[in-house]
């Protein structure tokens, strides 16, 4: 077991990775994708630019992840109305199933994965964490 909180909680979010990973991968997302979408779906369009600065990544690497998710029919870029120039990242009827399913799967990991926690303790861990956040 690490011997700080530090390591400790590095274990625990590569722990919680490693299970989304497993959760995403019958819907052929990775981690990254769904979490793109994720981030697409709480739009109604987005720049690959926000989407970049929300997933902290290059916008190179947005577009990668953008171009895999509207390969499978779950984004679709569309010109945004208010400058020609930029496009808008939108959610398809496919993606929003996808989403679902993925958020269900999501819910469904973290309550087996937390379960083992009491009420109270789960509280005081969102606590905790909620401190934590910038």
């Amino acid at each position: 077991m690490p011997d700080n909180e530090s390591d400790l909680l590095m274990q625990v979010a590569r722990t919680l990775r490693r299970r989304w990973s497993a959760a995403y991968a019958p819907m052929g997302l990775t981690p990254h994708q769904a979490r793109a979408l994720r981030v697409t779906g709480e739009h109604d369009g987005l720049r690959l630019s926000a989407i970049a600065d929300a997933l902290r990544i290059s916008a190179r690497s947005a577009t990668e992840v953008v171009d895999a998710l509207e390969e499978a029919d779950l984004v679709t870029r569309r010109p945004d109305p208010t400058d020609r120039r930029a496009i808008l990242v939108a959610v398809t009827a496919l993606g929003k199933r996808t989403l679902a399913a993925l958020t269900a799967a999501r819910t469904k990991d973290a309550d087996e994965f937390f379960g083992r926690l009491t009420d109270e303790e789960r509280a005081a861990l969102r606590d905790i964490l909620g401190k934590l956040v910038p």
